[in-house]
């Protein structure tokens, strides 16, 4: 048996008709209404028909509509119409498009088939309760019976959406009703399965327009898909199921306009389906997390009733329910503090103020007398539902909720969780809804961890991190469930922003093509204020204060933030600190910045870990330059240190102003950072530097790069005496960055080591730092590898933005196809 629905549209033309016909109104007389009905009916005819064929519609569709006409014309004379009148108006979309599908497949296809008028066998009755009709079933099992015996046939085509009460009369079963139609059926026939042909693939785990990423599922119990259906999902109405859960009868979605698509199937026994199958793990991995979806519903408000009065009273929240039922007003969603202080309940937006005044009303004495402090309504809200039957079972399914609704920064207004854990539903404000329900999706690896990244600097640092973005991408989405999303890169003067993201093999095109005057309020609005988009970050790729001045806005703004710019953690005590207080302000919004020091190497992260397991710091040394790593490895005496710098120039390891890095100032900024990290309380006024650029030249106003290097030489003597000194003693020259935690001191300064010492027998340009501790005393622990270079500097970055995605609930399982 087929069931099938009116023609798209045909069913609301019907409707307005019946409200042209009783209004009289102008702009859509209902005799045109009727014209052009049978226009979308005779086109159809005879695109699909065969001529010879037509016929036999033509005319029952002409009978149909002059008998439209007659109801109509009695509408519009009386200017008023029955539920019985519109009924039987609505029902004629279903009887044509039957006989159209039965004549294509009897005419054309030449396939045995009957079509059914399904107000011929199904005898329904208004509920009781006065929501839908109530079938009975004795009577529509034994004329459905009656009427196969008398029409044997192959295929029967039925009429969806209709029926007759049990007087006979025409009815129809409401929205979604031909869906409903095809479950009764199902059911008076003992059907093995009812298919559900929509135009989509099946039941998705989230709005695939809200979260792109959503995946069908495959297979799901009559209960969840309820409890979806009822918080918004529109795939498949409650009511429609109801036959098919009392007998028994799976209920496959499947999608007219992909038909290879496997669709969902809802069963009583829906099974554990393998991850492979839906999320892309491994084959022998199984689906184990419980939650099999999330729906919202928009357009709500919350009333909320509290008072010191109704502390252990009974009956208040009878009273409270009551009053609602008795103004009409449908309750979605109750809460209710355990104290009993205040009661919460979310209903229609539109009904708002209806049940605040019937609340008002029913409390009105204890309004009066103070034992009722207030009735108010809450307007602009959304209830997201996480389903699963399974969540029972699984311990912290709640509390990932809600600490992704917490690293998403959305706040949530009320919870409610029946005993049987089938739905936990929380309140959120309708502007954070998109947010909220991206951020639930991908914490339960639903879908991708989705960032929405800005990248401010884009010189050999910004563009080694976006190529490496890139290369790395698909990768990323598809082995460890993170999605970064290119969607803006500044320069000191220009920005690039796109709605969804930047093409990463185009940018620089795009970039000089495209870009604008930069703003880094714009930049920073359009990182996070996409809703859709849970979590923001913005990469600070450049060395700029003017930049690092922003950072305490982002982070209380709930942006997070990863950079190899030293200025904010090396800046002045007050300012550090308040940058901590915006990170918790901000939702927690995380800050990382693991290439402050080291580039990409593990030195900040080793600290934190290190501290976090009960170790204590004595002493940190470290060689923190690459620039001065390299010309010390090299400078032994031989040559003069003015030659060494200038051939550490002309190979671009230093500043083109090599005086930036013999100042000695960047290692005191890593010094200060470090510092900070153990615990000391540092400014770098307070950490004596030993400048390596003779004081004469210091003065970059006054001295030019050209002039200092030329007048460089007549220094030589002093570090070149120095190097040739430490030589005789077996010893080397390397200038290092101390920190002594234990008298809480610093230095920036020139030391000797022997060739046989860790720092003795560097090379390169690398970077290597010791730490001393409780655990590490005889042997401290050392770290070396490239601590300057864009690529390394970058993967720095790289690095932190994945440690980010792991901090917001990222799967730590790699994925394998």
């Amino acid at each position: 048996m087929v069931v099938v629905s009116a023609v798209g549209g045909v069913t609301n033309k019907l409707a307005r008709l019946v409200t042209a016909a009783r209004t009289r109104d102008a702009n859509e007389h209902y005799l045109e209404g009727i014209e052009q009905l049978r226009t979308i009916h005779e086109e159809i005819a005879e695109r699909i028909l065969p001529a010879e064929s037509r016929g036999p519609f033509g005319a029952t569709l002409t009978s149909n509509l002059r008998d439209l006409r007659d109801l109509l014309r009695a509408v519009w004379i009386a200017r008023s119409s029955s539920e019985r009148v519109e009924e039987m108006v609505l029902g004629y979309g279903e009887l044509w498009s039957a006989q159209l599908v039965w004549a294509i497949l009897r005419y054309a296809k030449k396939v045995n088939a009957s079509w059914l008028d399904a107000r011929d066998v199904l005898v329904t009755r208004k509920s009781d309760t006065g929501r839908g009709k109530i079938v009975n079933w004795t009577k529509t099992e034994e004329k459905l019976s009656v009427w196969l015996k008398t029409n044997p046939t192959d295929l029967v085509i039925a009429t969806g959406f209709i029926a007759a009460d049990e007087e006979g009369v025409p009815t129809v079963l409401g929205r979604n009703g031909s869906d409903f139609s095809a479950s009764c059926f199902a059911r008076a026939l003992k059907a093995s399965s009812c298919n559900i042909w929509t135009d989509v693939d099946g039941i998705f785990s989230a709005d695939p327009r809200v979260v792109p990423e959503a995946v069908i599922i495959p297979s799901m119990s009559y209960k969840e898909a309820a409890e979806l259906a009822y918080f918004g999902a529109k795939v498949l109405h409650p009511d429609t199921m109801t036959p098919c859960i009392e007998s028994k009868i799976p209920i496959h979605i499947k999608n007219t306009f992909n038909p290879s698509a496997k669709g969902t199937v809802v069963s009583d026994q829906p099974g554990i389906v393998p991850f492979s199958d839906v999320f892309g793990f491994g084959k022998d991995a199984k689906d184990r997390r419980g939650v099999k979806g999330f729906s919202t519903v928009e357009n709500v408000a919350l009333v909320n009733v509290e008072g010191t009065g109704m502390i252990g009273v009974p009956g208040i929240a009878s009273r409270l329910f009551n009053s609602f039922y008795r103004a009409g007003v449908s309750v979605i969603l109750i809460a209710q503090a355990s104290s009993e202080y205040s009661i919460c309940a979310a209903l229609p937006g539109t009904q708002a103020e209806i049940a605040a005044e019937a609340a008002r009303r029913e409390f009105r004495l204890e309004l009066e007398e103070r034992l009722v402090s207030q009735i108010d309504v809450v307007d602009g809200c959304s209830i997201l539902a996480m389903v699963g039957e399974d969540m029972q079972s699984l311990p912290g399914v709640s509390a990932r909720l809600f600490d992704a609704m917490y690293k998403a920064g959305v706040s949530v207004r009320a919870m409610a969780q029946g005993s049987s854990e089938h739905n936990v539903s929380v309140v959120v404000s309708s502007k954070d809804e998109p947010r909220a329900l991206r951020a639930a999706h991908a914490s339960f690896c639903l879908s991708d961890q989705t960032i929405s990244v800005g990248i401010i600097g884009r010189g050999v640092v910004g563009g080694a991190l976006i190529n490496q973005i890139s290369q790395q991408r698909r990768k990323l989405k598809s082995q460890f469930g993170i999605d970064l999303r290119v969607r803006a890169i500044a320069s000191s003067s220009k920005m690039l922003l796109a709605s969804s993201e930047i093409d990463l093999q185009s940018w620089e095109t795009t970039f000089n093509s495209d870009a604008v005057t930069v703003d880094l309020n714009e930049f920073s609005r359009h990182i996070y204020d996409n809703v859709s988009l849970p979590h923001a970050v913005i990469c600070d790729c450049t060395a700029s204060q003017d930049v690092s001045d922003n950072y305490e806005q982002w982070l209380r703004r709930g942006i997070h933030l990863v950079t190899p710019n030293k200025k904010a953690n090396s800046g002045p005590m007050e300012s550090y600190l308040h940058l901590r207080e915006a990170q918790i302000a901000g939702f927690n919004s995380h800050f990382f910045y693991e290439a402050n020091v080291g580039a990409g190497l593990p030195i900040i992260s080793t600290i934190r870990d290190l501290l976090r397991t009960g170790d204590n710091f004595i002493e940190i040394q470290g060689i923190l330059s690459g620039t001065l790593s390299y010309i010390f490895n090299v400078f032994d005496g031989s040559e003069p240190f003015s030659t060494v710098v200038a051939k550490a120039k002309a190979a671009g390891y230093t500043e083109p102003d090599p005086r930036e890095d013999l100042s000695g100032m960047d290692v005191a900024r890593k010094v200060v950072i470090l510092a900070r990290e153990v615990g000391m309380s540092v400014e770098l006024r307070d950490v004596p530097v030993e400048s390596l650029v003779p004081e004469p030249l210091q003065d970059q106003s006054q001295v030019t790069i050209a002039e200092f290097m030329d007048r460089l030489p007549d220094y030589d003597l002093e570090l070149s005496a120095m190097a040739s000194e430490a030589a005789a003693m077996g010893e080397k020259l390397r200038y290092v960055g101390v920190i002594n935690v234990a008298e809480g001191k610093c230095a920036v300064e020139l030391r000797r080591y022997p060739s046989a010492h860790q720092f003795g027998g560097l090379q390169g340009s690398d970077n290597i730092v010791l730490f001393r501790t409780q655990r590490y005393d005889a042997q401290p622990l050392t770290i070396q590898g490239p601590g300057a270079g864009a690529e390394v500097t970058a993967a720095g970055v790289f690095a932190d933005l994945l440690r980010l995605g792991a901090y917001l609930g990222a799967p730590s399982a790699t994925r394998y196809s």
